[in-house]
Parts: structure tokens; C-alpha cells; sequence
């Protein structure tokens, strides 16, 4: 068995892998990263993508969709990976996170289709319209200790992130939700880890739902999450707006989109998510 290479912060111990063999990575899913009960589905998908990262021939996650099949829970989960091509430019891989169930029944958790590629390699040729989220300074931001009660559902998960919500988007947490599917902040790794384009799977299904603002309360479990990973992101913390434009029959998508401090779009994602019911 090797485990693949891996940084001294509690992300990168915590999505660290071990090769069993070809294909087949061994993993332990923390308690530290989880919502409510269930373990928290951007570190599932980093820790998917860290084993994709060693399976494939290209190091970086390009497009990343998964399909989350059933709730994960802290403890052991093997890892099965499959190369589907290898090209000059671009890698595309399966992979699928399995755990077993107290009566020893193996239960598919996530399956993901990925294409990886090289960050470095990209032309440095931007046209673009997008324009980073306005957001009052970080010092004028609120985070998990600065409200009168704790985040409702709030769990492990928060003490491993540096999370600074903008005040316009932080209604629900005083009884007064805006209406508005939107959620803006400020975001980092508690332990001061700098962002690379793996934590960056996580970071974009990090933040509060935005079904709070707009008056629902409760666990919001992600059905499939896309991540486009589209630069390096540059040292210190980053900017994520979420946005839900429609909710119906149950379900409503997030549109986020990740900033780093050259002001540059470094993340997109797009996620069908099951509505709690208000």
C-alpha cells in the first residue's frame, strides 16, 4: 500500500488516500467535516478528486460532476477508480466511493466522471463579463460566533473553515430571511491552508444553503454537484457567491462561483439540491 502524497493541514490529512492496489484507494471520512449527520458532500468530491489525482495521468481536476447516490457517515470508505481515456491534453476518469453498512453490505455513496488537465498549461488569454461579488471587507463580515444563537444545523464543519458571511445575506440567522436565494463570504481554511484547485471542490458546496434566505430551514442534501475548476487560485481568502434562482417541486439548483485575491473567476459550479421541507 502507498498513500498518496499529502500537505501537514487538516484538509490534506483529512482527504489523505492510501493506494491498495491499481484503482483502488482506502480512505477514512472524518467526523471533522460533518453537516448535522451526514459528512459534508465538497469534501467527499476533494477527496474523490485527491484519488482521481494519482489515478490519472494529468494532475489537476479540469470538470468535476458527481452524483451523490446516498448519504456518507464518518469511518472507513474504499475508493474504485477508472481511467476512461487519456489524451495529450486532457484525462477522463470515473470513480465511485463505496462503504459498508453494519450487516457488511458494501452501498455505493458517490459516483463522479471527471477530466483532468494541467493549470499551468492554460493560455493566459481572458475575455470575460463576470465581475467578482461585492462584499463588504472581510472585518465587516459575520461568522459563525457573531450572531446572537448558533447557525441553526451548524456542526463539526464549521471549526475547520474560516467562513465570513456578508450581513445582507445573513438574515435567516436572525429571524428575518431576505427573500432572496443568495449567499455571499468570505472563505478560507481555518488553519490558514492557502486554496489549490482540489480544496476548491470543497469550497463551492462549503457555505450555508441558500434555501435559508430564503425562509428554509434545514439539511439540504446535494442530488448532483458540477465543479469547473478554471485557474490556480492565487495565496490568501477567497470570495463565493451562491445564488438559486428557482425552487420547485422540491429541488432548487446553486449557482456559485469562486473568486480569489487577484480578483480573478478561479471556480463554477452548478448543484441540483433536495429542498428541506419549511
Amino acid at each position: 500500500m502507498a498513500q498518496v502524497s499529502i500537505g501537514d493541514s487538516e484538509f490534506d490529512r483529512d482527504t489523505a488516500v492510501t493506494r491498495r492496489e491499481e484503482g483502488v484507494y482506502d480512505a477514512e471520512l472524518s467526523a471533522g467535516w460533518t453537516i448535522i449527520q451526514a459528512v459534508n458532500g465538497g469534501y467527499l468530491l476533494a477527496l474523490i478528486g485527491r484519488a482521481l489525482g494519482d489515478a490519472l495521468p494529468h494532475p489537476d481536476p479540469f470538470s468535476v460532476s458527481a452524483h451523490y447516490v446516498s448519504a456518507s457517515r464518518p469511518g472507513p470508505a474504499v475508493i474504485r477508480t477508472q481511467t476512461v481515456r487519456s489524451g495529450r491534453t486532457l484525462s477522463t476518469g470515473q470513480a465511485s466511493l463505496f462503504q459498508y453498512t453494519d450487516d457488511g453490505t458494501e452501498v455505493e455513496r458517490i459516483r463522479v466522471l471527471a477530466s483532468y488537465g494541467d493549470l499551468d498549461a492554460l493560455s493566459d488569454d481572458v475575455r470575460t463579463t463576470a465581475k467578482p461579488p461585492s462584499i463588504p471587507p472581510i472585518e465587516h463580515c459575520l461568522g459563525s460566533g457573531d450572531g446572537p444563537t448558533p447557525i441553526p444545523g451548524s456542526s463539526a464543519i464549521t471549526d475547520r473553515l474560516m467562513l465570513k458571511l456578508d450581513p445582507a445575506t445573513c438574515g435567516w440567522a436572525v429571524g428575518a430571511p431576505s427573500g432572496k436565494g443568495e449567499m455571499r463570504a468570505w472563505f478560507g481554511l481555518s488553519d490558514g491552508r492557502d486554496a489549490d484547485p482540489l480544496s476548491l471542490l470543497l469550497t463551492v458546496d462549503a457555505l450555508p444553503p441558500t434555501a435559508f434566505e430564503l425562509g428554509i430551514k434545514g439539511w439540504v442534501p446535494t442530488v448532483e454537484l458540477t465543479t469547473h475548476v478554471r485557474c490556480r487560485p492565487a495565496p490568501g481568502p477567497l470570495r463565493v457567491s451562491i445564488v438559486t434562482r428557482n425552487l420547485a417541486g422540491g429541488f432548487l439548483e446553486e449557482d456559485a462561483e469562486v473568486w480569489d485575491s487577484a480578483d480573478r473567476l478561479v471556480a463554477q459550479s452548478r448543484q441540483l439540491a433536495l429542498a428541506p421541507r419549511g
